[in-house]
């Protein structure tokens, strides 16, 4: 016939080994996204962007929000740049072409209009007396520590 066994007794106690159970300095427990997955979380990150940037009552308050500064080094240092516009771009790719194998011409796929899609980025475009620059909204956000 079955007994009670305790498991704490003999001088020891097991603690139990669930999800939240420290480790050792050379165990971790978060996994790391491949480059395919982060590009993925980027570019989904970015439409999102751009949606709330284009939906905003005060695009100000939502570039401020961001964390978007509208002020920054220019590239000889010593001038500032200085935010002025947003660009939006609006592109459809209807094909791709690539270089063909030992010719010089580009082999090309036309898209069926089921596989054409819509894909807009976002620049900010600073400026100061001595030059332009555009930072593309994903390199941008790349930059950013997200959680």
């Amino acid at each position: 016939m079955p007994h009670d066994h305790h498991h704490h007794g003999h001088g020891h106690h097991h603690h139990p080994h669930d999800h939240n159970h420290a480790h050792g300095p050379a165990d971790h427990l978060h996994s790391h996204l491949t480059p395919e997955d982060s590009a993925a979380d980027l570019q989904i990150l970015t439409a999102q962007f751009i949606d709330g940037f284009v939906t905003a009552a005060d695009k100000a308050a939502y570039l401020q929000l961001a964390g978007v500064p509208l002020e920054r080094p220019g590239k000889a240092g010593a001038s500032t740049l200085k935010l002025v516009d947003v660009e939006l771009k609006t592109e459809w790719q209807v094909g791709t072409a690539s270089p063909s194998f030992g010719t010089r011409e580009l082999s090309y796929l036309p898209f069926p209009g089921s596989m054409i899609r819509e894909r807009t980025n976002m620049a900010l475009v600073y400026v100061s007396m001595d030059e332009k620059d555009r930072l593309d909204i994903r390199d941008f956000l790349a930059t950013r520590d997200l959680p």
